[in-house]
């Protein structure tokens, strides 16, 4: 965390301080900022008070002091030690009372449910000793969603391993279509996964490898429970997400990526539109977020979502979508990360698009049985069409794609 320019931040936001509060380890955006080797053995409610001018400090019961005193990140930060509630109470008053506008991880009306994380009663509190709350949604922003340079670099080299990858899955099985054996999305899956193993890469969960009615569902994983085999006409979807390992503690942003293809020598004309139009609907929000750059305009991740969603309600396909356009890319253990969605479906998103951040574009559509043969003929099998690219918003030349870019279905054959 880089406080000199949270500070800078808060102050042109006219914030006075931003408030964490975690309680037995609750609070993922305290984590980030405050690590800790292992998991901190916390058991009483913990603050964290960054004010936009002067030094960060704790404010932790008695008994869990000593927990906050054996990490580097923690161990040299002031601190202020209550004993019971009405002492906590009393503390707050006073590393509070020259403040008037403060930040707490909270999501007025729900509207970002990662955000809600301070709960209502605490809330409550600091506002009865007269101050204003406001988000902190884009404090993590710029704190916790942040990549540097390193993470930039490393994340390149992901990008780099998975387009790749990619690639190869899809030869994969048109090796195994040419050569008249059979193959399961589930053998494809292990490929990726002894392709990410080889190339000294790490993945929480998945690939997704899904065929026609499994490619439906956003979510489908395959396993030996449902085991699929690919065959010729079919529509195979791929979307997989993998990391450069961290030394030291380090963690890496992940690269996360989602192509379509066909297995055969052309693309059915009504299939491919719906490939188009999701294609077109990700260049649409890449454009919006490049023009607002450009003009110095702020841009939020729910008019990025809109932006996609305008080509979709322009081709009559709205009602195809399951899910928002993107998702936040930051360091850490999670592939969707903690700064700005691209979404105004799921959620409201009114985070700002920033600097040294990143984000996924992945635009969408899933077509039942009866949806498929509605818009694309009789005997259509149901399929989805789901289109991921990376982006990082440069903060000297803006928003930047970060991985391979898919304009064309492939073509297993």
């Amino acid at each position: 965390m880089n406080l000199d320019s949270l500070q800078s931040f808060m102050q042109s936001r006219g914030i006075d301080a931003w408030l964490l509060h975690d309680f037995r380890n609750a609070n993922a955006v305290f984590l980030r900022l405050f690590p800790h080797p292992g998991k901190r053995h916390v058991t009483r409610r913990s603050f964290a008070l960054l004010p936009a001018r002067g030094p960060a400090r704790l404010i932790v019961q008695s008994l869990d002091e000593g927990a906050f005193s054996t990490s580097d990140s923690t161990k040299a930060l002031p601190r202020s030690v209550y004993a019971g509630w009405r002492d906590l109470h009393t503390t707050l008053a006073r590393e509070l009372g020259s403040f008037g506008r403060v930040a707490m991880d909270y999501s007025p009306g729900d509207s970002l449910p990662v955000m809600d994380i301070a709960p209502g009663g605490v809330i409550e509190l600091v506002r009865s000793l007269g101050l204003e709350v406001v988000s902190s949604a884009n404090l993590v922003q710029v704190s916790a969603a942040c990549w540097g340079a390193d993470a930039r670099q490393q994340h390149g080299v992901a990008g780099k391993h998975c387009g790749e990858v990619m690639a190869g899955a899809f030869l994969f099985v048109a090796e195994h279509i040419r050569a008249g054996k059979e193959v399961f999305e589930l053998d494809v899956a292990n490929h990726i996964r002894a392709q990410f193993k080889d190339r000294g890469l790490e993945w929480p969960d998945g690939p997704i490898v899904s065929v026609n009615g499994h490619a439906a569902d956003p979510h489908y994983e395959p396993s030996e429970r449902t085991p699929t085999q690919i065959k010729k006409g079919d529509w195979l979807l791929v979307d997989l997400w993998a990391r450069v390992r961290g030394e030291g503690g380090v963690e890496n942003v992940y690269s996360d990526i989602t192509w379509t293809g066909y297995i055969g020598a052309e693309v059915p004309k009504a299939m491919r539109r719906i490939f188009d139009s999701v294609r077109n609907a990700r260049d649409a929000s890449v454009a919006v977020a490049r023009e607002a750059w450009k003009a110095g305009k702020a841009v939020q991740g729910w008019q990025l979502d809109d932006a996609a969603r305008a080509v979709f309600e322009r081709d009559g396909l709205i009602q195809y979508v399951k899910h928002r356009t993107g998702h936040s890319l930051s360091p850490g253990v999670m592939v969707h990360g903690m700064g700005m969605n691209l979404d105004n479906f799921e959620t409201h998103d009114t985070r700002e698009m920033l600097p040294d951040t990143g984000f996924t574009i992945e635009p969408g559509l899933y077509l039942s049985k009866e949806a498929a043969e509605k818009e694309c003929g009789p005997g259509t099998p149901s399929f989805g069409v789901r289109n991921e690219i990376n982006m990082y918003v440069d903060p000297r030349n803006g928003p930047e794609i970060t991985s391979c870019v898919q304009n064309e279905p492939v073509l297993v054959r």
